[in-house]
C-alpha cells in the first residue's frame, strides 16, 4: 500500500466551502461519522468534531451527541504499521488520570486509523481562547492541570507527540484533559522501514528507545511552554498555528527565538513571565527537562502570588512548622554542651558561641520577636536584632531550650544536599567576617554580622527546604561556553530570574517573608534586601543605609571569591568600584578582608565600645 497523505486523499477533502448549504454540509462524511467542524490540523495530526450514527443515532437530530475524531495526517504504509499505531494508542488509553481524556473507541475506517473521544460539554483550548489572552492565574492553573496529565503519561512510558491547542480539552468548570496521546507519536515509527539488514542487540535497542522517549518527552514540555505563551498572549508563537512547526524553527533545529511579548492585552507578573520564557528558552540547557519541573514552577507561582495570597511564605509555611527554618549547624551537640556550662553573666562570650550556629542564632531572633515574648517583655519596642539582646531577654535557660529544640544536623537532607547546605552556611559566615572587616568605625561587629547573615536567609532557607530546586537555580545562573570561536559566552540567568523560573518566587522575597513571619519589622526588612547590582550605591546618608551597604558588599565579595579563578579578580575589582564611594574602600581592602575571613576563629570583638545599641534602638523603635 502506498503512502497516502491527508492533503490529497483524506477526510479534509470532505470539507465544504463556508458558503455551502446545510444539505451539502450534511453530506460531509467519513464512514459512519458526519463531519461537523474541523477543529485543527498540524503536520502530524488533525481533529474533527463529528456526529456518530452508531453511538448517537438514538438522540434527537437537534441535539446530536458529538465526539472528537482524531486521526494522523498520514496513513501508515502497511497493515503491520497500522497495527503498531493502534497498539501504541491503546497502550496510552490504558493510562487513567483526571487530566487525560479517555478514548471512546480506537479503530480504523476507510483505511484511516482513528481515536474517538466524547466531546461532552467541553471545548478545545482554541475554542476556549477565541483569539483572546487569558488572565495570568487562569492560564497557569490550566497549564498545571495539563502538565500533571502529561507528566503522568511520560512516567508511564507514553508521549504525546503533537501537543496542540485543539488537542487540549477544557470542561465547563475549567477542568483540563489532554487528548491524542500517541496519535502522532507513532507516525514516524509507522512510516519507517519494516526490516533492517542488521538487528542490533537488545540492550542497544532498549537504550535507544529510552533516549528517544526522553527526547520526545522534552519536546512535549517545549510544546506545553508554547501553549502557555499562547494562552498569555492570545496568539500563537511566531504567528504559526502548528506548534510542531514552531518547535522546528527553534534551536537547535532553527534560529528563531520565542519570548513572551511585552505589549500584552493583560498584565503578566514578572515571575510568570520568567517561567514562560524559560520554557521556550533559545538555549536547550535552560529549558525545563520534564513536565513535573514546569508544573512545580507554575504551582509555586500560584502559591506565592496567584491563588493563596500568602506570598512566598506559602511555599514554606508547613515545612517551617515541621522541620524548622534551619537545622543546627554542624557541631551543634558540642556547642549545646558548652552552653550548658556557661552562666548568664558571660553574655558576650555566649553570643559568640551562638553566632557560630546559624540555626540557633536565627531561632533566638524568632523566639524573641514572637508576639508572646514581645508583648510580655518588650512592650512598645520594635523587633530585636542582636543576639546579645535576645540572650538578655530569654536568659541562659531559654538559649538552652532553643538549642535543644533545633533539628540535629542535617535534618531531613540527603548527604549531597547537606554538603551543599554546609557550603551555604560557610559562605554566609565568611561574608559576615568580610563585612566586619570592612565596617566603618563605630559600627558593632555583631550587628554587621547579623545583617549580613540575614541577607543570605533566602538562600539558606531555600537550600534547606528546596535543595534540588536551589541546585537547579545554580545551574541556570551558570554561563554557557560560546558555540563558535570568537563569540562571547552565553550569560546565565540572574538569581532572581532563575528562582522565578524554578520556584515561581524570588529567593530574596522568600527570606524576607520568613523574617516577617518571625516578627521583624519593615525597618529591619529594608536592611535584609541586598543592594541591586544594577544600581551602585553612590552615597550613604544614615546608619540603615550603611549597614545595608556593608553587608551587601560582604556578600558580593564572597560571591566573587567563589567564581572560577579566571573570573575572580575582575569580579572583585567590580565590587571595589561599586562601593568605593559609599564605603571609601579599594580593591586592596577587599583582598585583605577576604584573606582575614579565611580564619573562622577570629572573634567578633563584641566587647569593644561601639554604638551598636544606639543603632539598634534607632532601627527597632517605631
Amino acid at each position: 500500500m502506498g503512502k497516502r497523505s491527508l492533503v490529497v486523499n483524506s477526510p479534509e477533502n470532505h470539507q465544504a466551502d463556508t458558503s455551502s448549504h446545510a444539505d451539502a454540509q450534511a453530506l460531509r462524511r467519513l464512514g459512519r461519522f458526519r463531519l461537523l467542524q474541523l477543529l485543527g490540523k498540524s503536520q502530524r495530526s488533525m481533529a474533527w468534531r463529528v456526529a456518530d450514527s452508531k453511538l448517537g443515532e438514538a438522540h434527537d437530530a437537534l441535539d446530536v451527541r458529538q465526539f472528537f475524531l482524531l486521526l494522523p495526517r498520514s496513513m501508515p504504509r502497511s497493515a503491520d504499521a497500522t497495527a503498531q499505531w493502534r497498539q501504541g494508542v491503546r497502550r496510552a488509553a490504558r493510562l487513567k488520570h483526571p487530566n487525560l481524556a479517555l478514548p471512546v473507541e480506537v479503530g480504523e475506517i476507510e483505511s484511516w486509523p482513528y481515536v474517538l473521544y466524547d466531546a461532552g460539554n467541553g471545548q478545545t483550548l482554541d475554542e476556549h481562547l477565541q483569539g483572546q489572552a487569558m488572565a495570568a492565574e487562569e492560564a497557569a492553573k490550566l497549564l498545571v492541570e495539563a502538565l500533571q496529565g502529561l507528566a503522568f503519561a511520560h512516567e508511564g512510558g507514553v508521549v504525546h507527540g503533537d501537543l496542540q491547542p485543539y488537542l487540549v480539552l477544557v470542561g465547563e468548570r475549567g477542568e483540563v484533559r489532554i487528548m491524542g496521546l500517541e496519535v502522532a507519536g507513532n507516525v514516524d515509527a509507522a512510516h519507517g522501514n519494516a526490516t533492517t539488514a542488521l538487528v542490533p542487540p537488545r540492550s542497544t535497542v532498549e537504550a535507544l528507545a529510552l533516549q528517544a522517549h526522553r527526547e520526545a518527552a522534552r519536546r512535549d514540555v517545549l510544546c506545553a511552554g508554547l501553549l502557555l505563551q499562547q494562552a498569555l498572549s492570545g496568539k500563537p508563537a511566531l504567528d504559526e498555528s502548528d506548534i510542531g512547526v514552531v518547535v522546528e524553527r527553534l534551536p537547535p533545529q532553527g534560529r528563531d527565538m520565542v519570548r513572551l511579548p511585552w505589549d500584552l492585552p493583560l498584565p503578566v507578573p514578572e515571575a510568570l513571565r520568567a517561567i514562560a520564557n524559560r520554557a521556550t528558552d533559545r538555549q536547550e540547557r535552560q529549558r525545563y527537562l520534564g513536565a513535573r519541573g514546569l508544573s512545580r514552577a507554575l504551582e509555586g507561582w500560584l502559591l506565592a502570588e496567584g491563588a493563596s495570597g500568602g506570598g512566598p511564605l506559602a511555599l514554606l509555611i508547613d515545612r517551617l512548622h515541621s522541620v524548622g527554618a534551619l537545622p543546627a549547624s554542624p557541631g551543634g551537640a558540642a556547642r549545646s554542651a558548652r552552653l550548658a556550662t556557661m552562666d548568664r553573666h558571660r553574655t558576650n562570650e555566649l553570643a559568640e558561641v551562638v553566632l557560630q550556629d546559624l540555626g540557633l542564632a536565627f531561632e533566638l531572633l524568632r523566639a524573641v520577636n514572637s508576639a508572646k515574648v514581645r508583648g510580655v517583655q518588650v512592650a512598645g519596642s520594635g523587633p530585636v536584632l542582636t543576639v546579645r539582646r535576645a540572650i538578655a531577654m530569654l536568659g541562659i535557660d531559654g538559649v538552652r531550650r532553643a538549642a535543644l529544640g533545633l533539628r540535629p544536623w542535617p535534618g531531613p537532607l540527603s548527604d549531597s544536599a547537606a554538603l551543599d547546605l554546609r557550603k551555604l552556611f560557610d559562605a554566609a559566615q565568611q561574608a559576615g567576617r568580610v563585612a566586619q572587616a570592612l565596617r566603618p568605625a563605630g559600627y558593632d561587629a555583631e550587628v554587621v554580622h547579623l545583617v549580613c547573615l540575614l541577607q543570605s536567609l533566602g538562600r539558606l532557607v531555600t537550600g534547606y527546604h528546596f535543595p534540588d530546586e536551589l541546585r537547579q537555580i545554580g545551574r541556570l545562573m551558570q554561563p554557557a561556553p560560546a558555540t563558535r570561536v570568537g563569540d562571547a559566552d552565553d550569560p546565565g540567568m540572574s538569581e532572581q530570574a532563575a528562582s522565578y523560573a524554578v520556584l515561581g518566587a524570588d529567593i530574596e522575597a522568600i527570606g524576607a517573608a520568613v523574617a516577617r513571619h518571625w516578627g521583624l519589622g519593615e525597618s529591619v526588612l529594608h536592611l535584609l534586601r541586598r543592594l541591586p547590582l544594577s544600581t551602585p550605591p553612590r552615597s550613604v546618608d544614615n546608619d540603615d543605609d550603611m549597614l545595608r551597604a556593608v553587608a551587601s558588599c560582604g556578600n558580593e565579595v564572597v560571591d566573587a571569591a567563589r567564581l572560577p579563578a579566571s573570573q575572580r579578580q575582575a569580579a572583585l575589582r567590580r565590587v571595589a568600584q561599586r562601593y568605593a564611594r559609599a564605603l571609601h574602600i579599594e580593591l586592596r581592602d577587599l583582598q585583605q578582608a577576604l584573606k582575614a575571613s579565611l580564619t573562622p576563629g577570629v572573634g567578633l570583638a563584641m566587647s569593644e565600645p561601639v554604638v551598636s545599641d544606639a543603632i539598634e534602638d534607632k532601627l527597632t523603635t517605631n
